[in-house]
Parts: structure tokens; C-alpha cells; sequence
């Protein structure tokens, strides 16, 4: 079943998570450990994170220093396929636009179709600040919007260079982010509503929220985006805080700001274990008030964070 059958049909609210490839070198079996604990709670579908490639300094056995191009975390098609036929659930692998091309994406989108993996969620990718040494390749696509209408041509049945597919595939549904605190990169949070609007209009079938941590956020991005004429479903986008240094890591991240109640009593930990109590009970806190407002899904970044995220499936699920 398609995420938006799931999200449109739900008579509850839905558990999904996320999760990154393995690093580049490493099993799979990681992979498969947190789906493994968390599977008990009926994943509705699970996400691939995708990387581009990113600039690292080599030094040489002659003991010159050299830049290397590598992508660290490769394999998002492949552990998406891994996971959908090892599980059987739906799995949802993220393409984006920073460090594609628009013919890797083609074919990226080719080799989901042979895989039977139809739902993606569109991105336009990390870039800038968490890579400094990103150079955005000449044929690539800019903006989320732009790759929709590369998969939206695919799923007419066209390549990129204009010739007709003998016979279309089954098409791709696909989500988008939102961001209840503004993208980093947008001048106000009206213009990034407009441009999500227009994602929605290009074919968007639900939207996924950036983590946040005070709720009010949430709904106050909801009420707006409804107000502006966005019905599709809007999935909060949760992460339990692990580790102390969180507290000024995830703000400056991804912009997430932390209520004060909460970053008071993350000043107080003086150790990640007990950061990650504390982490833990806000969270809960925060799914069961979205839980009681009817959301249809909660959708987990599990990374680093799995067991808590265990804790709290167990305590609001």
C-alpha cells in the first residue's frame, strides 16, 4: 500500500521512522537491527535517507595531502529493496538534488521501477553549511520543485531527453518537507508556505515535517498551511534528544528551537544518560498531545536514537 493510502485511510495515528544506509564499508545488519526493534509497532513505512558525495583530505603513504570526492553513505536503492523484501513493509527512499545529476536521478527512478518501490519522499537535499567544501553540479535540479517535474515527466512516460517510454511504468507517489520554524534558506515563513503550497499544486501527496520540539509550532504551521489551501496530510517529524551537546547541535542544525522549560532541564544533565531521560519524557509528552489531536502519522528520526525511540513507541502505541 502507498503512504498516501495509508495516511488518507488511517483510522489511527500511524508509526514510521527513518533511518541512514549503512556507512560506506559496513553491513547492512544495523540496518536491520532497528527495524528489528522497533517493528513490533507496526511501521506503516520506512525511510532511506540519501547523501551525496562530500570532499575528505587523504594523506598518502608518500605523505602528500589530497582531496578525495566519496560518498559515504551509499546505497539508498538497494538497502530500500533490502528492506521491502526482507519486511515487506513500504519503503520509502528520499531523493534529492544536491549531488545528482539529473541523469543519475533518471536512473535512480529506472531502477526503482524494477525494483517495485513506487513512493519517494523529494528532497532538495543538505548542502552549504553541513558541507562546506558542496559545489552544486551544473545538471542538477536547484529546488525540490524542479526534480517533482522530472518525476512527474517520468511518470507521463518521458525522458529526460524528450523520447517516450515504450510503455510507462507504474508512477511514483511522493512526498515533500515542511518546516513549522522556516527553512534556513527562505526570508520569511509566508514565502516558505508559498513555495510549499506550490510543491503541493506540483503533485505533492503529503508533506513531512523538519523535527521540532515545542508542539505549538507544529499546529501553528498547520493552521497556516491549512489557511493557505494545503489539505494533503502534514506527518510531525519527531527525534528524542540523546546527548547534551543536542541542546545547541540541533538548534543550529536545522534550526529547531528548544522550549525553555525543556532546555532547562537539559542544563541540568550533566551526563548524555541523563540527557536522554529527560529527552525521552518530552517526547512522550509531545506524541501523546499530537496524538490526541488526531494526526495520522508520527514519523521518527531514529538516528543515534533508536532505543528511545523504542521507549517512547511503547509508551504512546
Amino acid at each position: 500500500m502507498r503512504v498516501k493510502d495509508f495516511l488518507n485511510s488511517a483510522s489511527r495515528t500511524a508509526f514510521s521512522f527513518e533511518i541512514l544506509p549503512p556507512l560506506k564499508g559496513n553491513s547492512i545488519d544495523k540496518v536491520y537491527k532497528t527495524i528489528d526493534a522497533l517493528r513490533e509497532f507496526d511501521p506503516k513505512y520506512i525511510n532511506i535517507t540519501t547523501h551525496h558525495s562530500e570532499f575528505v583530505q587523504r594523506t598518502l603513504d608518500t605523505g602528500e595531502v589530497v582531496k578525495q570526492n566519496i560518498r559515504k553513505r551509499p546505497g539508498t536503492v538497494a538497502v530500500a529493496a533490502a528492506i521491502q523484501h526482507k519486511y515487506g513493509i513500504t519503503a520509502v527512499p528520499h531523493i534529492i538534488c544536491s549531488g545528482f545529476t539529473k541523469a543519475e536521478t533518471e536512473y535512480a527512478l529506472i531502477d526503482l521501477q524494477f525494483l517495485e518501490i513506487f513512493d519517494l519522499l523529494v528532497l532538495q537535499g543538505d548542502k552549504g553549511k553541513i558541507d562546506p567544501g558542496f559545489i552544486r553540479q551544473e545538471d542538477s535540479h536547484q529546488y525540490a520543485i524542479d526534480l517533482q517535474g522530472q518525476i512527474n515527466r517520468f511518470n507521463q512516460g518521458y525522458f529526460l531527453d524528450g523520447s517516450q517510454m515504450e510503455k510507462a511504468g507504474t508512477s511514483f507517489s511522493y512526498g515533500v518537507a515542511g518546516y513549522p520554524e522556516k527553512h534556513v534558506d527562505a526570508p520569511s515563513m509566508d514565502s516558505d508556505i508559498h513555495f510549499l503550497k506550490e510543491k503541493v499544486k506540483a503533485g505533492a501527496d503529503y508533506v513531512v515535517t523538519q523535527m521540532f520540539f515545542d508542539n505549538r509550532k507544529y499546529f501553528d504551521f498547520l493552521a497556516r498551511c491549512r489557511a493557505e489551501g494545503i489539505a494533503v496530510p502534514i506527518i510531525p517529524g519527531i527525534k528524542p534528544i540523546v546527548f547534551c551537546n543536542q541542546l545547541s547541535v540541533l538548534p543550529k542544525i536545522f534550526g529547531s528551537e528548544i522550549p525553555e522549560d525543556f532546555a532547562t532541564e537539559l542544563r541540568k544533565c550533566s551526563t548524555d544518560e541523563q540527557a536522554k531521560e529527560v529527552g525521552v519524557e518530552w517526547c512522550i509528552q509531545q506524541c501523546k498531545e499530537l496524538i490526541g489531536k488526531g494526526v495520522p502519522s508520527l514519523h521518527f528520526y531514529t538516528f543515534m536514537a533508536t532505543d528511545s525511540v523504542r521507549r517512547v513507541a511503547q509508551r504512546v502505541y
